[in-house]
């Protein structure tokens, strides 16, 4: 299997099913614990209301966007999703401060069977395109978190044109480490 095998597009309103599910999936990853701030449990737990909420705000406009990676048989092989973040709202982390107005990617998982495809790469890489596309606003800079021990996730987002950008916040609630921010600036 290659990436090619692959089509990047965004999720729609009524797949908000599928939408949960691969989050669940993401979840049980053995790195879920430092890669998400959020358990399976707590994800589980959520009514459906909030699926197909969730699911709807990514599936249209401007506020989020969220792609899925899908094989001919119709099979999610990934998922990365994408938000709007203006200066002076809410930041990501406690200590977060937005200052421009930039997306911020956050969800990203390949299901194992297709990692070392070039599936992340392009995942990123349509929410990128789906970030620069935007008019209002006009967004200056792409950017996400890591965990400090996630170094894994960290090469993948390097090698596809994040930098540091020497943010590094305390991970929130009862979490141990930090996440390390790194972003792409509009050319």
């Amino acid at each position: 299997m290659s990436s090619s095998d692959i089509t990047i597009r965004r999720v729609r309103a009524e797949e908000w099913r599928r939408a949960k599910e691969i989050r669940l999936d993401a979840l049980l990853d053995p790195v879920a614990a430092i890669a998400f701030l959020e358990t399976h449990e707590q994800a589980a737990a959520r009514p459906d209301e909030f699926w197909q909420d969730r699911t709807a705000t990514a599936a249209a406009g401007s506020a989020m966007a969220q792609f899925v990676g899908e094989d001919a048989d119709g099979r999610w092989l990934g998922t990365v999703s994408a938000r709007v973040e203006h200066p002076g709202g809410p930041g990501a982390l406690e200590g977060d401060v937005v200052e421009v107005e930039q997306t911020h990617v956050i969800a990203v998982y390949v299901r194992p069977e297709a990692r070392g495809t070039g599936l992340a790469q392009d995942l990123l890489r349509a929410a990128r395109e789906w970030s620069w596309s935007l008019t209002e606003p006009r967004i200056r800079r792409v950017r996400l978190f890591v965990h400090e021990d996630n170094v894994r996730a960290e090469a993948l987002y390097v090698k596809a044109g994040f930098e540091h950008s020497g943010v590094v916040l305390a991970v929130p609630g009862a979490g141990t480490g930090r996440e390390v921010e790194l972003a792409v600036w509009r050319d």
